[in-house]
């Protein structure tokens, strides 16, 4: 938060992480009354599916494990480091 940003008005912390410190050890049931609505745009990229063959995605999901990342984490560094050699 800059200077110039006033208190949250519930937990009056001036800082992310005071606010955070106040709500790890608060209710926001015990707020809510002092809440107002709010309404705000989020803007996310649509996410493309591919099917792979089981036998392929077992597969996949063994070299994922082995290595501690998701699946799809794994196969998308794949295909960046595919894309990368094909130009």
């Amino acid at each position: 938060m800059s200077e110039n940003e006033e208190l949250t008005s519930i937990s009056k912390a001036s800082t992310l992480e005071e606010i955070a410190e106040f709500w790890d050890t608060h209710s926001l049931a015990d707020y809510w009354d002092e809440t107002r609505e709010a309404t705000f745009e989020v803007r996310a990229e649509r996410r493309r599916r591919i099917t792979l063959d089981p036998e392929v995605y077992a597969q996949v999901q063994n070299v994922a494990r082995k290595r501690g990342v998701l699946p799809e984490t794994l196969v998308n560094i794949w295909l960046v480091e595919r894309l990368q050699n094909a130009v």
